[in-house]
């Protein structure tokens, strides 16, 4: 009987000294708690073509990773702006639309009514109001933004316009304008099919941002 009890004990240490030792190599290792935080995405490498399609008044670069589809949609007005498109990503969930109205032409726009309905309206495309449409259109997220910049443009194309950066859990982070003042007005607003998330899409805000200023830059009239 004391035989065993003397092994029992022995067997008991045995088992103490491994679970020290290894307790020691655990505390000893190079782990760490893996952070919360969001899959990484691999970006494509940066290549462009050319949107020139006949009749259309502007042409641009955009990225191959891209395709242009004519929009139909977009504020309901698609078949009275023939020259209105959506730039998609698919890989990204995310569209940068494009809206283009010709300065001194005669465009549908909608007008609030008292009871909060809207009408259509037929109105002039004077260069002023264009551009109070474009940054009433940008501060609509001035409620969930905590900051929204506007920088002033001036292209190798010789056209100016404003581009505006947006911060906050928005739809819309980056938007811009291009006009030459007498003739052209385009509009460009990059959205996501996602629930806004600053955070989550910050990195491929700032790789999109590339291809916005890309297409900017390298945008002509007709």
């Amino acid at each position: 009987m004391i035989l065993s009890w003397t092994k029992h004990c022995r067997m008991n240490g045995l088992f103490f000294s491994i679970f020290v030792c290894l307790l020691c190599l655990s505390c000893n290792s190079n782990y760490t708690s893996k952070k919360e935080g969001y899959f990484k995405i691999d970006f494509p490498k940066k290549q462009y073509t050319t949107f020139n399609e006949p009749d259309y008044p502007y042409t641009f670069e955009y990225p191959v990773y891209a395709r242009i589809a004519k929009d139909s949609s977009y504020f309901g007005e698609g078949a009275k702006n023939p020259y209105w498109i959506n730039i998609e990503f698919p890989t990204f969930n995310g569209t940068i639309f494009i809206s283009y109205k010709q300065i001194g032409g005669v465009s549908v726009y909608k007008v609030k009514k008292p009871d909060g309905t809207y009408r259509d309206s037929i109105g002039v495309n004077s260069f002023e109001k264009m551009v109070n449409d474009a940054y009433n259109l940008t501060y609509k997220n001035d409620v969930k933004a905590y900051s929204i910049e506007d920088s002033l443009m001036h292209t190798p194309n010789n056209i100016t316009g404003v581009f505006f950066k947006v911060s906050g859990n928005v739809a819309t982070a980056k938007q811009f304008f291009l006009s030459d003042t007498t003739h052209h007005f385009l509009r460009g607003a990059l959205y996501f099919d996602a629930t806004p998330n600053e955070d989550s899409l910050r990195p491929v805000n700032a790789f999109l941002q590339q291809d916005m200023k890309h297409l900017i830059n390298t945008l002509h009239w007709k």
